[in-house]
């Protein structure tokens, strides 16, 4: 089933998301669900707070990015109750977006690895480290978890320049080529 996405201005992205324990009701359908929005909004991640969920829980699929950066092949994961333990190296600069802030990109800049700390859909636990572009698509998703969206991480002056954008995104004055729960 699709689930809307809600959008720029919703409190629900500027929390800290809660762990969550293997009853969770009906975590199956979630994680089944929150892939299919993410396939069908084009996107290669998706957090629960993204669906009006504040949980500990996103989901991955690299495959798309796989043309230009074949590692990113199969790449398919769901990270349950994660921590970032270590993020370093040298940072570096790249394009990104967000399907809570649709019609905007901007140059992102992030440390180029992490280890991270997760459950997998099983309750399985992991302790794994990522470079490049997975690492970013983790970090990105994982900043949800945070409270915290990609225009954060930008320069006041970058800020500056893209107020009114998200002024029209949190009035709901944009254009999305998927479901959407604007505030």
């Amino acid at each position: 089933m699709l689930l809307p996405i809600v959008t720029y201005g919703k409190s629900v992205l500027r929390k800290v998301a809660k762990d969550i324990e293997p009853n969770y009701p009906g975590l199956e359908e979630l994680i089944g669900n929150m892939f299919e929005t993410m396939y069908k909004a084009d996107g290669v991640g998706l957090a629960a707070p993204q669906v009006d969920k504040s949980i500990r829980l996103f989901v991955i699929d690299g495959s798309p990015m796989a043309e230009d950066n074949p590692e990113m092949e199969g790449f398919k994961k769901v990270f349950i109750n994660a921590r970032i333990l270590k993020e370093w190296g040298d940072e570096w600069w790249y394009s990104e977006g967000c399907l809570s802030l649709p019609g905007l990109r901007e140059d992102v800049k992030r440390p180029a690895n992490i280890t991270i700390e997760y459950l997998d859909e099983n309750w399985v636990k992991h302790t794994e480290d990522y470079d490049g572009e997975k690492a970013r698509i983790i970090q990105h998703e994982y900043d949800h978890l945070q409270g915290i969206v990609f225009t954060d991480k930008l320069n006041p002056l970058k800020k500056q320049l893209i107020r009114g954008r998200l002024s029209s995104i949190e009035k709901g004055k944009f254009s999305a080529a998927y479901k959407t729960k604007p505030v």
